[in-house]
């Protein structure tokens, strides 16, 4: 009678919690839906989310005749070269922030927050003229270095409260055994900090992964080497669009953040927890 009682009270929370969630989600249904209809069933069959003669033709078109399977791979070129700069660089720089005694360390903290709120377009000309004078303009090199440079702020307070928290004793053990400040970090603290590692993997991918602006502006003259963000144009005409292309298009871009997203989640909940109470 208890749990029934429970049930009871609880049960309209539930159902209006549940109206809600349909809500949200029926967009990224009824996309996955349109990405199986033919050009005329999408704009005729109204909201309804189940295709009456589902076809795989549209994956079919969207895979060759709008070159995905190219900016598919350029994409995942990118996004590793991105995710593994990313960790490498803001690990490092929040392990220095959070626990090394540095001077001027809070001015130094001060000016990140501050960049955090500099919009990518500010940032761009200069960062253009960077990339052609090292003579990677145009190059998937001068997308990776673009892309993983600027705007990881967030990234490097994770780490810094994550770092913050941990308790001095291990850094004392670790210098009474011999180590050094790059040994310390690399064998101990690195491998600490998991949950850190998979909360930056995550945005790092999704924000790589998804990126417009910066593939667009350093491939203009090549655009073989754009990537997914940037290819899913290749659907609008100069007088008509392929909805439903560009619905297949989307689904198979979303997918492989889904999968990342799955495999990494327990550390993402584990790094944000982690942080917050740093």
């Amino acid at each position: 009678m208890y749990r029934l009682n429970r049930f009871l009270r609880q049960l309209p929370a539930q159902v209006l919690l549940l109206a809600f969630t349909l809500i949200w989600s029926y967009p990224f249904i009824w996309i996955i839906s349109s990405s199986f209809k033919s050009q005329s069933e999408m704009f005729l069959g109204g909201i309804n989310v189940i295709p009456k003669d589902p076809t795989l033709d549209n994956f079919v078109r969207a895979w060759d005749l709008a070159n995905f399977y190219q900016y598919f791979f350029n994409s995942v070129i990118v996004t590793a070269s991105v995710v593994l700069l990313v960790l490498i660089i803001t690990s490092m720089a929040g392990y220095a922030l959070g626990r090394g005694s540095m001077p001027g360390k809070k001015l130094i903290m001060t000016m990140l927050v501050i960049s955090m709120f500099l919009p990518k377009g500010f940032t761009i000309l200069p960062l253009f003229e960077l990339i052609v004078g090292l003579g990677f303009n145009n190059t998937l090199m001068g997308v990776i270095l673009a892309e993983s440079g600027p705007s990881k702020i967030v990234s490097i307070l994770l780490f810094i409260g994550y770092f913050a928290s941990l308790p001095k004793e291990m850094e004392e053990s670790a210098t009474i055994d011999g180590a050094g400040y790059f040994r310390m970090f690399f064998s101990i603290m690195l491998p600490l900090s998991k949950p850190i590692l998979g909360t930056v993997t995550i945005f790092s991918f999704i924000g790589a992964w998804n990126a417009f602006f910066v593939p667009l502006t350093f491939t203009l003259s090549k655009p073989s080497l754009r990537t997914l963000g940037v290819g899913m144009y290749n659907f609008f005409g100069t007088n008509s669009v392929d909805w439903t292309g560009l619905a297949a298009g989307a689904v198979m871009s979303v997918v492989p953040i889904i999968i990342v997203f799955l495999f990494l989640q327990r550390y993402f909940i584990e790094g944000l927890a982690g942080s917050i109470k740093g």
